[in-house]
């Protein structure tokens, strides 16, 4: 009898089991005009339950909000801060919402984010999260770098080492986000070499290495189907084994977005035919699969199920 290969698990939460099942739990009501029609608590209750048990895990925290301002419609974040609008974890949640959503040219919907995201601040004056929510509305307002690195100063000033301020900035510096090359490449190697041993930002030149690649293929479809990250030359090399000593290796604590991580170096150690060393990145994975960056690849799921059980199939021998 033919085994059944077991289903891919490709969702925003990753790995993050409570804001999965709060996410679930809302799915229902929703479908009721939106606003849980018929329920006897606040549809917002659930996710200020989620984000009070956070508390200070700044990391868990920016990705938590990060998804629930994403997937969540917007007047639950509206009702809540209406109904308890000195509600910290409201304001920050609200200024997420605003800034995901908020087209560049409308000028109003703009200065309104603009203004959440202060407010949110000057609510939550500890945490980061506010300021990624402004440099996230300052990338998509395509505001010169320059003026964006205050504000991720901001965020880096409450949480040194935050993965999320990182990859953001790493965003800005893209060249297709609103940089170069070789400041994103810098950017990438100077973080990493700064980093505490164990850190997930010894990661980041790898993902930058990885952009460079999706920049390129955007110019140049063809090179993505080969070497478009350059991944075999030395430099590239010392990335790989720096990202897989100083935080593969390094078995830190899991991170929100550990997932992703995972999925970036799984990618680049098979695009650098180091499928030995791949093995027990997939081996961590299991199910967890994310869109990027295997959509830079023709069949992403199918490639990522190969490169799967061809390092199931190493472990085993």
């Amino acid at each position: 009898m033919l085994r059944r290969r077991p289903s891919l698990l490709i969702r925003p939460e990753l790995d993050d089991d409570r804001l999965h099942t709060t996410l679930t739990d809302l799915r229902p009501a929703q479908q009721l005009h939106g606003l849980g029609a018929g329920r006897t608590r606040p549809l917002w209750e659930p996710v200020a339950d989620l984000l009070r048990a956070t508390g200070r895990d700044w990391d868990r925290r920016a990705h938590r909000i990060t998804v629930l301002a994403h997937t969540l419609p917007a007047a639950v974040s509206q009702r809540w801060v209406t109904e308890r609008p000195a509600d910290g974890d409201a304001l920050v949640l609200r200024a997420c919402v605003e800034t995901d959503r908020a087209p560049a040219g409308d000028h109003a919907a703009v200065r309104r984010a603009e203004h959440t995201c202060l407010r949110a601040a000057e609510g939550c004056p500890e945490d980061p999260t506010p300021w990624l929510a402004l440099l996230s509305l300052m990338y998509t307002c395509a505001v010169p770098v320059k003026d964006a690195v205050p504000v991720w100063t901001e965020a880096v000033n409450r949480a040194p080492w935050l993965r999320a301020s990182y990859h953001r900035l790493l965003r800005y510096l893209s060249p297709r986000g609103h940089g170069t090359v070789p400041d994103m490449m810098d950017f990438a190697w100077q973080a990493a070499a700064r980093a505490p041993h164990g850190s997930p930002l010894a990661l980041l030149p790898v993902a930058a290495r990885v952009e460079l690649m999706a920049h390129r293929g955007a110019e140049t479809p063809f090179e993505t189907l080969g070497s478009g990250g350059n991944w075999n030359e030395p430099r590239a090399v010392q990335e790989l084994d720096l990202a897989l000593e100083n935080w593969f290796d390094a078995r830190a604590v899991p991170h929100a977005e550990a997932v992703t991580d995972l999925n970036v170096l799984a990618f680049a150690l098979t695009r650098a035919h180091r499928p030995d060393e791949a093995a027990p990145v997939f081996q961590r994975l299991g199910r967890h699969m994310t869109r990027h960056p295997w959509d830079l690849l023709p069949d992403p799921e199918r490639t990522f199920a190969y490169w799967r059980d061809r390092s199931n199939g190493r472990r085993g021998t």
